[in-house]
């Protein structure tokens, strides 16, 4: 599995939190909002210009600008398409 920063997650995309590479102050408002290592994480959607991109952290839809999420490491998860269904004849 590769590592990354959360940032780089296209839309659809899972990871597991790894570590946090910030300063005391966006460390604890990180990990306030459940970016803790050992956390599973899914980019849900990306602004049209890429920044912010919204995130799903334990349940919840969060935003963070790229600047942030760059100091999340994560290792991901493959990209799950979803599957193709059969359309009725």
């Amino acid at each position: 599995m590769n590592e990354l920063s959360l940032s780089a997650l296209q839309v659809g995309q899972s990871a597991r939190v790894v570590a946090l590479h910030t300063g005391s102050a966006m460390r604890r408002r990180l990990m306030d909002i459940g970016l803790i290592p050992g956390t599973y994480v899914t980019c849900v959607a990306k602004s049209p210009a890429g920044d912010p991109a919204a995130y799903r952290i334990r349940g919840a839809v969060i935003a963070l600008r790229a600047c942030d999420a760059d100091t999340v490491h994560t290792q991901a998860e493959p990209l799950l398409h979803p599957a193709r269904r059969a359309v009725p004849a």
